[in-house]
């Protein structure tokens, strides 16, 4: 072997060798690419929180919050979207579909369209702000009705133990006077035409992360700490 060969192999060793020593260079991280979020199918749009998911705690979570709109509120609107494709009740307004498909016994679309719509109703009646007791017409209609907001918010929580299973409490104005009614699952008084002024949502799901089986202390605490009388106070007129 001449020395040429010799230098030529000794080189071809080295780099050899030095490659075998080299750390791989760690590859290009992919970017993933998020999809656009699919437009909400369906004329029946849930409408956004008017507040941030932790703002009503510590009586109901943030947790309880993401789970009962994020999760149970949307399935309802989801279902009905796809109840509703190709009927006459797509060209209505969601109350118009409550009251039609209450009066015609449609169960199918009662339940989906009535849990939307009690909802709706339900986080509106949260919004941040207002007084923190009954004022004006308000005021006056639970003191001839029940005495004073105190009174109200026991016979509420006694109301609502009265509620077998999952359903809700409404507070309802008829000829001006104040009444309790309660009603089971997705039904509500004005599914019948009465005038709800608050609804407390009594199903497991509105309160068990939060107080577990303790049904009475929560609606207590929503009473007591989380309703905004004004938007109340608007449902009658005052």
């Amino acid at each position: 072997m001449n020395r040429r060969d010799a230098l030529t192999l000794g080189g071809a060793a080295a780099l050899a060798a030095t490659a075998a020593m080299r750390i791989p260079r760690p590859a290009m991280a992919q970017t993933a690419v998020q999809p656009t979020p699919a437009a909400p199918a369906g004329p029946f749009k849930q409408p956004p929180l008017p507040f941030k998911e932790d703002a009503l705690a510590p009586t109901i979570g943030a947790e309880t919050v993401a789970l009962h709109y994020g999760k149970h509120h949307k399935a309802y609107f989801d279902a009905l979207n796809k109840l509703a494709a190709g009927t006459p009740y797509e060209a209505m307004t969601l109350a118009e579909v409550v009251v039609k498909s209450a009066t015609a016994k449609d169960a199918a679309v009662f339940n989906q369209a009535g849990q939307a719509w009690n909802h709706n109703l339900y986080w509106e009646q949260f919004t941040p702000g207002g007084p923190k007791a009954p004022q004006g017409r308000l005021a006056d209609a639970i003191g001839e009705s029940f005495g004073d907001q105190a009174a109200l918010v026991k016979a509420t929580t006694e109301a609502a133990g009265k509620v077998f299973g999952s359903g809700w409490v409404w507070l309802v104005a008829d000829a001006g006077k104040l009444e309790l009614v309660g009603t089971s699952n997705a039904d509500s008084p004005f599914a019948h035409g009465g005038q709800p002024l608050f609804g407390i949502d009594v199903w497991e799901h509105a309160y068990y992360l939060d107080y577990q089986n303790r049904r009475a202390d929560h609606v207590k605490a929503v009473l007591e700490t989380l309703v905004n009388w004004s938007v109340v106070s608007d449902r009658l007129g005052a």
